[in-house]
């Protein structure tokens, strides 16, 4: 289970990596394709923008995005600006994040996010880290899935793991790490249990759909891909 007081702590101390390594780079860096397919890295950049505003409306009491249109438009439209723009608009979100997850109230209210997903409050930061950490990773620029924090990338493997329970498109899967954690997910379709077997962050990365730096091991059939969300 998560830790509301310290996942606020740990969102804060990725978001300073990420925009530490963001202010390091040439200007020009920004327009560099990124490692999800037609997003350039301010792309990305736009997106945790808009992310933590978004989170930001739900830990209020408001609408994660007024539109999926709406969304999709901001991104689009922030993606081209400047890195010194992208990285004050960066922080400025983050912190109005921050402050809404550290104001009074009621943690254990559920919340309702996009496309019908709920949670509770409580956990508003620990999803805003996750969009963090991974899309660090997809900004292609030397930080990887094998640099996440261990204790945060068991976590995620826990995460998505029950994103895609019982998914209709996902036969029967069993994951374990090499640091013991177990975890099962799928089942949604017909077919024998599929072992899954591999250090957390190589599990994490075939459960996001990102690639780790090496495979994880199968037993039980083919590794099964996974759908997405």
């Amino acid at each position: 289970m998560g830790d509301h007081p310290r996942d606020i702590e740990s969102v804060d101390r990725a978001t300073d990596r990420l925009l530490h390594e963001v202010a390091g780079w040439d200007p020009s860096a920004v327009a560099v394709p990124s490692l999800l397919p037609g997003w350039s890295r301010g792309h990305v950049l736009a997106h945790l923008s808009r992310n933590a505003d978004a989170l930001e409306n739900v830990l209020r009491g408001g609408p994660m995005y007024a539109s999926s249109e709406t969304r999709d438009r901001d991104i689009a439209r922030d993606a081209v600006r400047p890195q010194q723009v992208q990285l004050a608009d960066l922080r400025a979100s983050h912190l109005r994040f921050l402050a809404a997850a550290r104001a009074p109230g009621d943690l254990s209210r559920t919340v309702e996010l996009r496309n019908g997903v709920t949670d509770r409050a409580s956990r508003l930061p620990f999803r805003r880290w996750v969009e963090v950490e991974l899309h660090h990773v997809d900004l292609g620029a030397g930080y990887t899935l094998e640099d996440m924090p261990a204790e945060f990338t068991g976590r995620l493997v826990g995460h998505l793991a029950a994103r895609y329970d019982r998914h209709p498109a996902l036969v029967p899967v069993r994951l374990a790490a090499d640091d013991g954690g177990t975890w099962t997910t799928g089942g949604g379709a017909e077919g024998p249990v599929t072992l899954v077997r591999g250090p957390a962050a190589v599990l994490a990365g075939w459960l996001s759909g990102r690639r780790a730096a090496s495979a994880p091991a199968v037993e039980g059939g083919p590794l099964p891909p996974v759908p997405p969300l």
